[in-house]
């Protein structure tokens, strides 16, 4: 299984970022994926969550009306829009197959500020 995440950089408060996460060695179409970070010195942490047909979707609290789940089946690809974001949002992300985030593969930073 490879995941590997990209999009992440640095933002301002308030402005926002689209995180992709392409996969291979999996049926794509077939799997339930989710969304993870890891901020500065914190566990990780599962923020999101996706059906494999992509109709069923669930959102930490912490991200619940900013952050958006998708995914393309045709390209084996998993989305994350977030908009509005805060400085507590900086983290490392990852996307996974899990949602313990142990088939989680190299993610990308994300750095909020101003």
């Amino acid at each position: 299984v490879q995941l590997q995440a990209s999009g992440g950089g640095l933002v301002q408060p308030g402005g926002s970022l689209r995180l992709s996460c392409v996969a291979s060695g999996i049926i794509f179409r077939h799997t339930p994926m989710y969304w993870l970070r890891q901020a500065p010195g914190k566990g990780l942490e599962v923020i999101s969550g996706i059906s494999s047909a992509g109709s069923t979707t669930h959102y930490a609290d912490s991200v619940k009306g900013r952050f958006k789940i998708s995914r393309d089946n045709g390209l084996n690809t998993l989305y994350l829009q977030m908009d509005n974001l805060k400085s507590e949002d900086t983290a490392v992300y990852y996307c996974a197959k899990d949602e313990q985030g142990d088939s989680r593969g190299r993610g990308t930073q994300v750095t909020v500020s101003s």
